[in-house]
Order: C-alpha cells, then sequence, then structure tokens
C-alpha cells in the first residue's frame, strides 16, 4: 500500500509540473497575442492618418473630383 500511494503522489507531483509548464507556455502565448493586438492597432492608427492626409492633399490640390466616376479613356 505504501509504494502505491508513492507511485501516486509520484504521479501527481509530475502531473502538477507539466500544468505548470502548460501554464507558462499559455502565459507566453498570451503574451505575444498582446503585442500582435498592439502591432495591429498600431498599423490602423497609421493607416488613418495617411488616409487624412492623402484627404488633405486631395482637397487642397483640388484633386476630389478626379476621385469622382469617370468615362473611361477611349484613344482616337
Amino acid at each position: 500500500m505504501y509504494e502505491l500511494l508513492k507511485r501516486v503522489h509520484h504521479e501527481v507531483a509530475e502531473l502538477h509540473q507539466d500544468v505548470s509548464e502548460v501554464k507558462r507556455e499559455l502565459n507566453v502565448v498570451r503574451g505575444h497575442m498582446v503585442a500582435t493586438q498592439g502591432d495591429v492597432h498600431n498599423i490602423y492608427c497609421i493607416l488613418g492618418r495617411q488616409d487624412d492626409r492623402l484627404e488633405r492633399i486631395e482637397r487642397r490640390l483640388d484633386l476630389r473630383e478626379l476621385a469622382e466616376a469617370q468615362r473611361p479613356y477611349e484613344p482616337k
């Protein structure tokens, strides 16, 4: 009986170690996800600023009417 309890105790200790390792790996994955989410957010912010700048440039150069639908070019 004592040997059986020792073996069960040893297996539970190994299981505890495995669960701890999985938790560490999960925290690493979570950290990578948070970093990726931050990167995507920064990209969206940069794209938004670029879009605003392009709109200002178009307005300043009076290019708005060129952005509207026009007839396709037909060479003669």
